[in-house]
Protein backbone atom coordinates (compact mmCIF):
# COMPACT_ATOMS: atom_id res chain seq x y z
CA UNK A 1 0.00 0.00 0.00
CA UNK A 2 2.86 2.40 0.70
CA UNK A 3 4.01 2.11 -2.91
CA UNK A 4 0.54 2.89 -4.23
CA UNK A 5 0.17 5.84 -1.83
CA UNK A 6 3.32 7.15 -3.46
CA UNK A 7 1.28 7.62 -6.69
CA UNK A 8 -0.96 10.08 -4.84
CA UNK A 9 1.97 12.03 -3.42
CA UNK A 10 3.59 12.19 -6.86
CA UNK A 11 0.30 13.36 -8.42
CA UNK A 12 0.24 16.37 -6.09
CA UNK A 13 3.92 17.17 -6.66
CA UNK A 14 3.62 16.87 -10.46
CA UNK A 15 0.39 18.90 -10.61
CA UNK A 16 1.58 21.86 -8.57
CA UNK A 17 5.14 21.58 -9.89
CA UNK A 18 3.94 21.91 -13.48
CA UNK A 19 1.56 24.76 -12.63
CA UNK A 20 4.14 26.82 -10.76
CA UNK A 21 6.95 26.01 -13.20
CA UNK A 22 4.70 27.16 -16.04
CA UNK A 23 3.84 30.36 -14.18
CA UNK A 24 7.53 31.04 -13.52
CA UNK A 25 8.17 30.80 -17.28
CA UNK A 26 5.22 33.01 -18.24
CA UNK A 27 5.90 36.69 -17.50
CA UNK A 28 2.59 37.52 -19.19
CA UNK A 29 0.53 35.43 -16.74
CA UNK A 30 -1.71 37.31 -14.30
CA UNK A 31 -3.56 35.62 -11.44
CA UNK A 32 -6.42 38.10 -11.81
CA UNK A 33 -6.71 38.19 -15.62
CA UNK A 34 -5.96 34.65 -16.78
CA UNK A 35 -7.14 31.09 -16.35
CA UNK A 36 -4.61 28.45 -15.42
CA UNK A 37 -5.45 26.79 -18.74
CA UNK A 38 -3.99 29.80 -20.53
CA UNK A 39 -0.63 28.30 -19.58
CA UNK A 40 -1.52 25.29 -21.75
CA UNK A 41 -2.38 27.32 -24.84
CA UNK A 42 -0.23 25.99 -27.69
CA UNK A 43 0.95 29.47 -28.65
CA UNK A 44 3.00 29.68 -25.43
CA UNK A 45 6.21 27.89 -24.54
CA UNK A 46 4.59 26.83 -21.27
CA UNK A 47 2.09 24.54 -23.06
CA UNK A 48 4.18 21.35 -22.93
CA UNK A 49 5.02 21.83 -19.24
CA UNK A 50 1.45 22.59 -18.23
CA UNK A 51 -0.37 20.08 -20.43
CA UNK A 52 2.03 17.18 -19.85
CA UNK A 53 1.89 18.00 -16.13
CA UNK A 54 -1.90 17.61 -16.18
CA UNK A 55 -1.66 14.39 -18.18
CA UNK A 56 0.90 12.82 -15.83
CA UNK A 57 -0.74 14.11 -12.62
CA UNK A 58 -4.10 12.81 -13.85
CA UNK A 59 -2.59 9.39 -14.58
CA UNK A 60 -0.94 9.27 -11.15
CA UNK A 61 -4.21 10.25 -9.47
CA UNK A 62 -6.02 7.58 -11.45
CA UNK A 63 -3.42 4.98 -10.39
CA UNK A 64 -3.59 6.08 -6.75
CA UNK A 65 -7.36 5.87 -6.81
CA UNK A 66 -7.63 2.51 -8.49
CA UNK A 67 -4.85 0.81 -6.51
CA UNK A 68 -4.58 2.46 -3.08
CA UNK A 69 -8.12 3.71 -2.50
CA UNK A 70 -9.79 0.62 -3.92
CA UNK A 71 -9.71 -1.15 -0.53
CA UNK A 72 -9.66 1.92 1.73
CA UNK A 73 -12.61 3.79 0.18
CA UNK A 74 -14.00 1.92 -2.83
CA UNK A 75 -16.68 4.43 -3.85
CA UNK A 76 -14.33 7.39 -3.48
CA UNK A 77 -11.81 5.50 -5.61
CA UNK A 78 -14.22 5.69 -8.56
CA UNK A 79 -14.90 9.39 -8.14
CA UNK A 80 -11.24 10.29 -7.64
CA UNK A 81 -10.23 8.13 -10.62
CA UNK A 82 -12.79 10.04 -12.69
CA UNK A 83 -11.25 13.29 -11.42
CA UNK A 84 -7.84 12.06 -12.58
CA UNK A 85 -9.31 11.18 -15.98
CA UNK A 86 -10.95 14.62 -16.23
CA UNK A 87 -7.59 16.23 -15.37
CA UNK A 88 -6.03 14.30 -18.24
CA UNK A 89 -8.73 15.51 -20.60
CA UNK A 90 -8.03 19.12 -19.62
CA UNK A 91 -4.36 18.58 -20.50
CA UNK A 92 -5.16 16.73 -23.72
CA UNK A 93 -7.94 19.02 -24.94
CA UNK A 94 -6.08 22.22 -24.13
CA UNK A 95 -7.48 25.72 -24.41
CA UNK A 96 -7.03 25.68 -28.19
CA UNK A 97 -9.98 23.28 -28.43
CA UNK A 98 -12.36 26.06 -27.34
CA UNK A 99 -15.76 24.89 -26.07
CA UNK A 100 -14.58 21.29 -25.71
CA UNK A 101 -11.85 22.44 -23.34
CA UNK A 102 -14.40 24.45 -21.36
CA UNK A 103 -16.62 21.38 -20.93
CA UNK A 104 -13.81 19.11 -19.72
CA UNK A 105 -12.61 21.84 -17.34
CA UNK A 106 -16.09 22.12 -15.87
CA UNK A 107 -16.17 18.32 -15.63
CA UNK A 108 -12.91 18.40 -13.64
CA UNK A 109 -14.07 21.04 -11.17
CA UNK A 110 -17.51 19.48 -10.75
CA UNK A 111 -15.96 16.06 -10.06
CA UNK A 112 -14.04 17.41 -7.04
CA UNK A 113 -17.05 17.82 -4.71
CA UNK A 114 -18.39 14.40 -5.72
CA UNK A 115 -15.12 12.77 -4.67
CA UNK A 116 -15.12 14.74 -1.42
CA UNK A 117 -18.71 13.90 -0.49
CA UNK A 118 -18.09 10.26 -1.31
CA UNK A 119 -15.08 10.20 1.03
CA UNK A 120 -17.14 11.84 3.76
CA UNK A 121 -19.88 9.22 3.41
CA UNK A 122 -17.35 6.39 3.53
CA UNK A 123 -14.94 7.69 6.17
CA UNK A 124 -16.76 10.52 8.01
CA UNK A 125 -13.83 12.82 7.33
CA UNK A 126 -15.07 16.36 7.96
CA UNK A 127 -12.10 17.83 6.09
CA UNK A 128 -13.93 16.95 2.90
CA UNK A 129 -16.43 19.74 3.51
CA UNK A 130 -13.66 22.27 2.86
CA UNK A 131 -14.28 21.64 -0.84
CA UNK A 132 -17.50 23.64 -0.51
CA UNK A 133 -15.51 26.72 0.52
CA UNK A 134 -14.85 27.09 -3.21
CA UNK A 135 -18.56 27.52 -4.02
CA UNK A 136 -18.89 31.17 -2.89
CA UNK A 137 -15.65 32.01 -4.70
CA UNK A 138 -17.05 30.60 -7.95
CA UNK A 139 -20.43 32.30 -7.41
CA UNK A 140 -18.72 35.67 -6.94
CA UNK A 141 -16.51 34.97 -9.95
CA UNK A 142 -19.44 34.24 -12.25
CA UNK A 143 -21.30 37.29 -10.96
CA UNK A 144 -18.34 39.37 -12.12
CA UNK A 145 -17.49 40.54 -8.62
CA UNK A 146 -13.96 39.16 -8.42
CA UNK A 147 -11.54 39.10 -11.34
CA UNK A 148 -11.48 38.94 -15.10
CA UNK A 149 -9.66 35.60 -15.07
CA UNK A 150 -10.46 32.41 -13.19
CA UNK A 151 -6.97 31.37 -12.07
CA UNK A 152 -7.59 32.26 -8.41
CA UNK A 153 -10.88 30.31 -8.11
CA UNK A 154 -9.23 27.40 -9.96
CA UNK A 155 -6.20 27.18 -7.68
CA UNK A 156 -8.36 27.76 -4.60
CA UNK A 157 -10.63 24.88 -5.66
CA UNK A 158 -7.64 22.60 -5.89
CA UNK A 159 -6.16 23.76 -2.58
CA UNK A 160 -9.34 22.98 -0.62
CA UNK A 161 -9.02 19.37 -1.82
CA UNK A 162 -5.55 18.97 -0.33
CA UNK A 163 -6.41 18.49 3.38
CA UNK A 164 -8.69 15.52 2.89
CA UNK A 165 -6.59 14.09 0.07
CA UNK A 166 -3.57 14.27 2.37
CA UNK A 167 -5.66 12.48 4.99
CA UNK A 168 -6.31 9.63 2.56
CA UNK A 169 -2.62 9.45 1.73
CA UNK A 170 -1.60 9.28 5.38
CA UNK A 171 -4.26 6.69 6.19
CA UNK A 172 -3.38 4.51 3.21
CA UNK A 173 0.34 4.87 3.98
CA UNK A 174 -0.24 3.58 7.52
CA UNK A 175 -2.44 0.64 6.47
Amino acid sequence: MKKSAFFGICAIVVLYGSIFLSISRAPWFSWTENALSDLGNLKYETAPIFNVGLLVAGLLLLLYSSIALRDHSPKTAYFLAFTGFAMQLVGLLCENYGRLHFYVSVMLFVSLPFAAVSYFLERKCYLTWLVFAAVPVWVLQFQGKLFIGVAIPEIFSSFVMLPWLARTLITVWKE
